[in-house]
């Protein structure tokens, strides 16, 4: 259970030791099963979930077989918000590359007037921090080519 990927998976191996542990003898076993389900296993792969009192291991797979789709569905919400937000932070990221670039490429076009192809290369490959170092060179460098001059 333990290697179960999905609830469904856990769902199946929890139908098999149903019948496994079958036998009248065997309700101490199926109520251990039970406290370690709502206990260890249950929580740590459905985490937030309300899990009810339950004491018998038919009554557990019910539930689940109950529970699982709903959780699916959760976990897939979930998982398209996450994706939406760090799709969102990496876009803010990209934009403010964007944004410095422009308004370096503007300091340069002040300083030195109508640029070479090659600058706007560089501009649209350099990371934020290659950015700020240029941006500082923008100020006291006497030749175009001293922006970039560990680039060049």
């Amino acid at each position: 259970m333990e290697r179960s990927r999905t609830p469904a998976d856990i769902e199946r191996v929890l139908a098999n030791l149903i019948e496994w542990l079958s036998a009248p003898e065997q309700t101490g076993l199926r109520r251990a099963f039970v406290v370690w389900l709502k206990r260890v296993l249950l929580p740590a792969r459905v985490a937030g979930a309300d899990i009810p009192n339950i004491i018998e291991l038919q009554e557990m797979h019910d539930m689940l077989a109950e529970r699982v789709k709903t959780w699916t569905e959760e976990w897939k919400a979930e998982g398209r918000r996450e994706g939406w937000r760090e799709g969102q932070r990496e876009g803010q990221r990209e934009g403010r590359k964007q944004g410095e670039a422009k308004m370096l490429r503007r300091q340069l076009v002040r300083r030195f007037g109508e640029l070479p192809d090659w600058v706007d290369g560089r501009l649209g490959e350099a990371g934020e921090a290659e950015l700020e170092t240029w941006a500082d060179r923008v100020l006291e460098a006497g030749r175009l080519e001293d922006v970039f001059a560990d680039q060049c």
